[in-house]
């Protein structure tokens, strides 16, 4: 079975089938099939030819109709021509081509394939719109777009679809393409059109409009007509407030062909180098920018002068624009100024480059620099040695150490000294013989 009571699709019994043995619904078959990797992606599998019948047949009878209406114009045109040839005495040459073409009943009737010939639309293929006839027939001069390139790694045909993307040809001559392949029509045409349509809708969205392309087309197409314009007619300001400004050398008159050829009987002489010796003086081109112009008492102009990349003025060196000019005295002082700071820096560096004296300074052993007039009571120096040999006993057994505050007493010169003298020194060799 291939579905459980659950999901049976029968009407359900009192009592089922295998009890009474009564109503027993038919078998159902079962295909196993053992596909390969093609076979369980064919887009193909599982499709029967036999329902394409219905297709043939509503076909035929299409094309059947289609003849019938065909002859039937035929004959209705020949009995038209036939009742002006016997009213007319006199045809004219135009008339005489369609008598050649008239035929009878009877032709009709035995050519019935002779309208293939004639060519009334222009189908829309998956080939790239080629023309074709009434039938929806390839051309036979056409060559198939799929045997236009036979390599195997050439632009992919797509059989059901009848579509193929890329182009087969890419090195042939575009002029002498007929087909470039089906996005050909995505890149031309009112395509890209539409593309910038949608382009405009995104950026218009996301600057704060209200515009949806898919939701509202027809305002979306409306903003961007106007768009278009109001941009061309900012384009048009823009090019006239140039033209104003500068002119326009294309719409200006040429230079008549006598001044381009003239001649003249002056004479100029030029050295090796193309320079003029003689006959004509040197004219240098004036720019359209003020010159020699001379403000704040200079006696140059802005730019006369170059230094440590900056501009300035020649008379007195000064990088100041909008400076007054001191003449040669500014010159001295800013000399003098340069070189006194050239001095200062030598003499920083200098200094810099001697290594600090060194000072040889005997220090205390609580970091107190110990005076060389130092003047000491040889009576409490004395009392100083006996209390440190008293601290020194008593500090030998520590369990026995008495813990004594003396937060009110300061340290004299005498208990410093009797302190250093006291000291044992462990790096020094002879400290076992001191005491």
């Amino acid at each position: 079975m291939t579905h459980n009571a659950k999901s049976c699709m029968e009407r359900p019994r009192k009592f089922g089938a295998k009890w009474t043995n009564k109503h027993i619904a038919s078998d159902e078959k079962i295909e196993t099939f053992e596909l390969d990797y093609d076979g369980k992606r064919d887009r193909w599998n599982g499709y029967d030819t036999s329902s394409y019948a219905y297709v043939v047949e509503r076909y035929e009878a299409r094309e059947a109709a289609r003849r019938k209406y065909l002859k039937e114009e035929q004959l209705k045109k020949l009995d038209e021509k036939n009742n002006k040839k016997d009213a007319e005495v006199g045809l004219s040459d135009e008339e005489n081509d369609e008598d050649d073409l008239r035929i009878d009943e009877a032709k009709v009737d035995e050519s019935k394939q002779m309208d293939f010939a004639k060519v009334e639309k222009r189908v829309r293929t998956t080939g790239g719109g080629s023309t074709g006839t009434v039938r929806n027939l390839r051309i036979r001069e056409d060559t198939a777009k799929y045997l236009l390139n036979l390599d195997v790694n050439s632009a992919h045909y797509d059989p059901k679809t009848r579509s193929m993307r890329e182009d087969p040809l890419p090195d042939a001559d575009p002029n002498e393409k007929f087909y470039e392949g089906d996005n050909q029509h995505r890149n031309s045409g009112q395509a890209l059109d539409f593309k910038q349509l949608n382009i405009h809708a995104w950026e218009a969205f996301e600057k704060g409009q209200d515009i949806h392309m898919q939701a509202a087309p027809s305002q979306a197409e409306l903003l961007y007509k106007n768009y278009k314009v109001i941009k061309e007619k900012l384009k048009t300001r823009a090019k006239d407030t140039i033209i104003e400004k500068y002119g326009n050398a294309a719409s200006e008159e040429e230079i008549p062909r006598e001044l381009l050829l003239g001649q003249s009987e002056r004479q100029v002489e030029y050295d090796r180098a193309g320079r003029i010796i003689k006959g004509q003086e040197i004219l240098l081109p004036r720019s359209k920018y003020e010159e020699d112009v001379y403000i704040n008492n200079h006696t140059s102009v802005w730019g006369s002068w170059w230094k440590d990349h900056q501009w300035g003025y020649k008379c007195c060196k000064q990088m100041i624009r909008n400076s007054y000019c001191t003449g040669a005295a500014g010159i001295k002082a800013a000399e003098a100024a340069t070189d006194l700071m050239k001095a200062n820096i030598a003499r920083k560096e200098v200094t810099e480059e001697l290594p600090p004296p060194s000072e040889e300074r005997r220090l205390a052993t609580w970091g107190t620099e110990v005076p060389d007039d130092l003047a000491l009571d040889e009576k409490l120096l004395g009392e100083a040695l006996r209390k440190e040999d008293e601290r020194k006993r008593e500090e030998k057994d520590e369990r026995k150490r008495k813990y004594n505050v003396r937060w009110s007493d300061e340290v004299t010169p005498e208990e410093m000294e009797a302190y250093r003298m006291k000291r044992v020194h462990h790096d020094d060799p002879m400290k076992d013989f001191l005491h």
